[in-house]
């Protein structure tokens, strides 16, 4: 079925982009689908035909969506729309369209000729407690007088340790933090820190970056900050990405 024959039929969102007019991207969508632009005064949403209602966040549609956001990335600014988004056909993307170009439009200039980079560092150990029991003195001395062996510990004992511990690893967060974004700075037009995923995660950040700098400068900035770190520290840097944490793309429906 052509996308313009079904335009009635419920549309997926992947992104807005800068548009002086329609075009198609090829049959490269959630299930195959054909992905093209509607566009509305200078601005399109990149959809495909859906009409299946809820779509399920099941793997090879997740991937989908971010190979559309990658293909968009080669030619232009992106602003990604969160997975599972759909609208109920061309006319109520046009409104939307209509309703947020504003928007739209600034955030597209903000972001032009950039790209997200995701760093994330963890502590790279076998236990995470005796980590920083046998690296800071205030949470050995705590380990000593409330779980030692010469005593049953309480309830209250082992959440005034677990207190302690959580407040020397925040801190740690912090000062690590501090030193990466310190070193990453002067590449990155943006940091973000993201909510640690879990225990051992030191920092997770959102580096907004300019494309041309992405291979070389901010490589580069990874490495020298890294080499501040010994061995007990794991350091993953990823993307390019659409920005995701440097755009919000709020519908007005």
């Amino acid at each position: 079925m052509g996308s313009r024959a079904a335009a009635n039929e419920g549309k997926y969102l992947y992104a807005v982009i800068p548009a002086a007019g329609d075009r198609e991207y090829g049959d490269i969508g959630i299930g195959g689908g054909s992905v093209y632009l509607i566009s509305n005064n200078q601005v399109g949403a990149v959809v495909s035909n859906f009409s299946d209602g809820k779509i399920r966040p099941e793997r090879r549609h997740i991937a989908a969506h971010q190979a559309v956001l990658k293909r968009l990335m080669e030619e232009d600014a992106v602003l990604p729309i969160s997975f599972g988004v759909i609208a109920e056909g061309a006319k109520e993307i046009k409104r939307i369209l209509s309703l947020n170009r504003k928007s739209f439009a600034e955030q597209l200039r903000r972001v032009h000729g950039k790209a997200e980079m995701g760093l994330r560092v963890a502590w790279d150990v076998p236990n995470i407690f005796e980590y920083f029991v046998n690296t800071h003195a205030e949470i050995r001395a705590a380990r000593d007088q409330f779980l030692g062996s010469n005593r049953v510990p309480t309830q209250e004992d082992k959440i005034e340790v677990g207190r302690l511990f959580d407040r020397v690893l925040q801190e740690d967060r912090e000062e690590h933090a501090e030193r990466v974004e310190s070193i990453l700075s002067p590449c990155c037009f943006e940091i973000k820190r993201n909510t640690p995923r879990n225990e051992r995660d030191v920092m997770n950040l959102a580096c907004l970056v300019g494309r041309e700098a992405v291979d070389k400068d901010f490589e580069a900035a990874i490495f020298e900050a890294a080499r501040g770190f010994d061995n007990n520290f794991a350091f993953d840097f990823n993307g390019p990405w659409a920005p995701h944490n440097f755009v919000d793309v709020e519908l007005m429906l």
